[in-house]
């Protein structure tokens, strides 16, 4: 299944049965600004196609998570994940086949109380709890 930023500078692969109704936003002070909805995949899912040399990296904080953006349109395509570094979150919208009308609720990730940050903080935030 293949994903683009606006562009289409950028294209971005994942298997075929990747799971995205594990779709989740995070709120931490860089996320909640984007607010895309992100899907985890295993790190040797996730193939970049075409425009590996368009993506520009961003990094904040203790720099383990690493966000990538298109450098033309901005679109950020996929980031490495903090908590588990391992794994990459894609931005679900970079599939056309995707509408997220059709999800009930995304969950919110609580990545203001990151739990690297301290372990005891492990949690995420359902939408329909609020």
């Amino acid at each position: 299944m293949t994903g683009t930023c606006h562009c289409g500078a950028v294209h971005i692969s994942v298997p075929a049965d990747t799971d995205f109704t594990t779709a989740r936003r995070c709120d931490c002070s860089f996320c909640r600004r984007r607010w895309a909805p992100n899907a985890g995949i295993a790190e040797h899912d996730l193939r970049i196609d075409k425009g590996a040399d368009m993506l520009t990296l961003y990094q904040f904080h203790t720099a383990v998570a690493e966000h990538y953006f298109c450098r033309n349109c901005g679109i950020y395509t996929h980031h490495r994940r903090r908590s588990d570094p391992s794994e990459f979150g894609v931005n679900v919208t970079c599939f056309d086949h995707i509408d997220m009308a059709d999800y009930n609720c995304v969950d919110i990730h609580d990545g203001r109380n990151h739990p690297r940050d301290d372990d005891s903080l492990n949690k995420t935030k359902d939408r329909t709890d609020q």
